[in-house]
């Protein structure tokens, strides 16, 4: 549709692996990229949302920031697929918890992602569109969490337009009662644009807060400590 580079990635066809890990921050790209991969070369500066490609155990993979909100990773990963024919999309991000029973640092794997936002809207389909993660991902992830130990927490998580919400905790009560497990602001768009194109998605969050309780990380530890949910999303590859 589109020559590459596009106005938000100055890779050129063929810089980018057929999977790509979708971390919000492009400095928790820059922490996988340096830490977990080999022969890594970064093809993306644009807007300082940074991309790189390597290896994993031999597995060319690359990583690229997304951005915050629906709308900036409608953006890249509409690009990633259409433009650089990337057939495998997992976001690997933070979220805040919704169950009672979710713990800072907890895994969770969003088989289905509720959501706020209007994204939908330019389908003009005739109901409401359920945006869902791609099975064969899912289950693959849920097998390796196993392999390595790591307990996850699979369910409904919510993708919400509002970081700050005028509601306060009165909408998050809301969807609790539907067992909703958590809130991002970035699930449903990917989902929706993998659906659309006929490609995979898949969404690994680390929680980084508890709203309900006023728990939270830091800024370090979601940039760099969130390491489970990105050994799960590599061994993906």
């Amino acid at each position: 549709m589109s020559n590459t580079p596009t106005p938000h990635n100055n890779a050129k066809k063929g810089d980018i692996a057929d999977t790509v890990l979708l971390p919000g921050d492009p400095l928790r790209a820059k922490f996988i990229a340096e830490t977990f991969l080999e022969d890594v070369v970064q093809y993306n500066t644009v807007r300082g949302m940074f991309g790189y490609t390597g290896y994993y155990k031999g597995r060319k993979i690359s990583v690229q920031g997304s951005g915050m909100g629906m709308p900036s990773i409608g953006i890249y990963s509409y690009e990633l697929i259409h433009f650089y024919g990337v057939k495998n999309l997992v976001r690997i991000g933070s979220a805040g918890a919704i169950n009672e029973n979710l713990k800072l640092h907890d895994v969770v794997i969003g088989m289905g992602a509720c959501t706020d936002s209007n994204f939908a809207y330019q389908y003009n389909l005739p109901g409401t569109f359920a945006p869902i993660a791609s099975y064969e991902l899912m289950q693959n992830a849920i097998n390796v969490a196993h392999e390595q130990g790591t307990k996850v927490n699979v369910g409904n998580i919510l993708s919400a337009d509002v970081f700050y919400s005028d509601a306060g905790l009165d909408n998050l009560a809301k969807w609790k009662k539907m067992g909703v497990l958590c809130v991002e602001m970035e699930a449903a768009a990917l989902y929706m644009n993998a659906a659309r194109a006929g490609v995979n998605a898949l969404c690994i969050l680390t929680i980084s807060d508890c709203p309900f309780t006023g728990e939270e990380t830091t800024s370090h530890d979601r940039q760099v400590a969130f390491t489970k949910m990105m050994e799960i999303a590599l061994e993906l590859a």
